[in-house]
């Protein structure tokens, strides 16, 4: 496969996931904002802001929507909604030939939205709610459409680093916001993990059973451990003939050995410094990126594309 279009492919993957799970994390804080009157909205938005990565913070009062504006409406902004829309659209064009037609239909419309103004028209929560419905539009007709080929173990593995980078945010922004109960609570529901939570643990709520849940849950799909599982399972897919001893792919080893640190850590310790727990984590996401990007992407152009890459 050529690598422009493995390199498309991935990042299709990676801007679609990176798309959906920005608007669930907004739609949580932004609900405990609205609802919670014990919560200080600057230093929440500054905090959210420097959770999703945003290094130059404003200067000026930092609002709800101002928070908004950046990691949402703006497509000049590399962290926001529309940013990542429109990259997995510029995506998507670079590898227009091996895209489905149903596809590329899904992903342009869902882009088309932005210049034509009817997503800045969009208010929260509905614009939260219409990015994760097109998102799984997307998803879910790669799913139906896409040939199991190297194209989709590449798109694939970009779903699930993003998701397992995602997920540690949002992790993150719940335990930044030092409360108990509420915030995972509403975490649980964005991730779409509350019901399935509720079956596992009996209906217990704790933030250490949420936590567990959403880092080290095997059968889940949107926890860190099944994410990173599924992105090893695609690289050693895309390997056709791997070694007898170790692992020569870096992005392998860097994938399996932050499951493994995770899994046979104990709860408790990982607890201890939950904010610098998924810091660690989200840095391993970019090196595994970056090793990703050296072994098979070569001569690539992903450094002109926007958004950022780790």
């Amino acid at each position: 496969m050529l690598s422009r279009i493995a390199e498309s492919m991935f990042w299709i993957g990676r801007y679609v996931e990176r798309a959906e799970d920005t608007a669930r994390i907004l739609d949580v804080q932004t609900q405990l904002i609205l609802e919670d009157p014990t919560i200080d909205e600057e230093p929440t938005c500054r905090s959210l802001l420097s959770i999703m990565g945003v290094e130059d913070e404003p200067k000026t009062r930092v609002s709800t929507a101002l928070m908004l504006d950046m990691l949402c409406y703006d497509p000049t902004s590399p962290v926001s909604i529309a940013s990542a829309l429109g990259a997995a659209r510029e995506s998507a064009r670079r590898a227009r030939e091996t895209l489905s037609v149903p596809m590329w239909e899904a992903i342009n419309t869902t882009y088309r939205a932005i210049p034509s103004g009817h997503f800045h028209a969009q208010r929260p929560p509905a614009i939260f709610a219409w990015v994760r419905e097109r998102a799984a539009l997307i998803n879910g007709t790669a799913d139906a459409t896409t040939t199991r080929d190297e194209g989709w173990h590449f798109l694939m593995l970009g779903r699930c680093v993003e998701r397992a980078d995602m997920t540690s945010r949002m992790v993150a922004s719940a335990a930044a916001t030092g409360a108990v109960g509420e915030p995972w609570a509403t975490t649980l529901r964005a991730t779409g993990a509350y019901e399935a939570f509720l079956r596992t643990y009996r209906g217990l709520e704790t933030e250490r059973a949420a936590a567990e849940f959403l880092l080290l849950d095997r059968l889940f799909p949107r926890s860190v451990v099944f994410a990173l599982s599924r992105a090893e399972q695609c690289v050693e897919n895309l390997e056709s003939a791997g070694p007898r001893a170790g692992f020569q792919n870096e992005a392998q080893r860097l994938l399996g050995r932050t499951r493994a640190d995770l899994e046979y850590r104990s709860l408790s310790d990982l607890m201890s410094d939950l904010p610098a727990e998924m810091e660690r984590l989200q840095r391993t996401c970019a090196q595994a990126t970056d090793a990703v990007t050296r072994r098979y992407f070569a001569g690539s152009e992903a450094l002109v594309w926007q958004g950022i890459e780790g």
